[in-house]
């Protein structure tokens, strides 16, 4: 696991996911496989990004549906998800989707900074 306050994940969303699912994959060599727990704005399975050979997850990937626009986004691994929301407000930032707990346990938020740029933290589940 990644050290807090460091990228720990890369997010991308795309209104035409088979395509570019192709094109991430040719030109990286990523791999896609379904996440049973989530679904993307499309109402589809959220899609988990592994490297060439597998190992750890480096992302997620899901298709926009129309809902939200094509984009690719970093996530920052935080300690507290709602801290990081309520820092992000007191230095000038928004909160474009405030925390939202998946089945798993890890805790997630959609910011954007002062000058509009989104960005997202997370907060993995605990272990137990």
């Amino acid at each position: 696991m990644s050290a807090t306050n460091q990228i720990g994940w890369i997010e991308v969303g795309a209104d035409r996911p088979e395509e570019a699912e192709r094109f991430y994959g040719q030109m990286f060599g990523w791999n896609f496989a379904d996440d049973d727990d989530s679904v993307g704005p499309d109402g589809q399975p959220y899609r988990i990004v592994t490297g060439p050979g597998g190992g750890a997850p480096l992302g997620g990937f899901y298709g926009t549906g129309g809902k939200v626009p094509p984009q690719a986004i970093f996530m920052v691994l935080v300690a507290d998800t709602e801290a990081a929301c309520r820092q992000a407000e007191a230095a000038g930032g928004k909160v474009l989707v405030g925390p939202q707990r998946e089945p798993s346990g890890l805790v997630f938020a959609r910011l954007a900074d002062p000058a509009g740029t989104l960005f997202g933290v997370f907060t993995p589940p605990a272990r137990p």
